[in-house]
């Protein structure tokens, strides 16, 4: 009488087991095992793939950064002439629209692909709050004939930035 054959996963050749995928038949060892709700199978078989919000193809990113360009440009120029007109007043002001431009261009960016997410899609939120943030300076930079650096950059128009970027980065990601 002889024992049982030993076989050897398909993946990894130098690891003995007596695992089969139940659709396939395929020898596969603990490592390449995935456990399913009618049981053990190959990764193949299994079907293992990006959830469908995540799988983002070049043309989903082509329409974000446009769409997030556009969006911080306008919030960027709103932004500078509330800055220009209220002058002082526009530190408070400043912290609300940097929400705004994190809120606004993560939610038409999501609108405008279909909600998907993903790393990238975030730094090009990101990106949008900067640009708003740098087109509103150059808004600014008309006003004095200078970049008035003393005058726009603060330590409120910093954290109106950062909260855009923090806002604009977890509605994308």
């Amino acid at each position: 009488m002889t024992g049982p054959e030993t076989l050897r996963c398909a993946t990894h050749p130098d690891v003995e087991t007596n695992l089969r995928c139940g659709k396939c038949g395929k020898p596969i060892c603990p490592k390449c095992l995935v456990q399913t709700p009618v049981g053990a199978r190959c990764r193949e078989c299994a079907g293992l793939y990006k959830l469908p919000t995540y799988r983002v193809s070049g043309l989903y990113y082509l329409r974000a950064a446009g769409t997030a360009l556009v969006l911080a440009i306008v919030i960027g120029l709103i932004w500078g002439f509330v800055h220009f007109y209220l002058g002082g007043f526009s530190s408070i002001i400043s912290v609300i629209f940097g929400y705004g431009a994190g809120y606004a261009i993560a939610e038409v960016t999501g609108l405008a692909i279909n909600r998907k997410r993903g790393r990238w899609l975030a730094v090009i939120g990101a990106l949008g709050v900067v640009i708003s943030f740098g087109t509103a300076g150059l808004v600014d930079f008309y006003r004095f004939g200078v970049f008035y650096l003393g005058g726009y950059l603060n330590l409120f128009t910093l954290l109106a930035v950062a909260i855009g970027i923090y806002f604009a980065v977890n509605r994308l990601r």
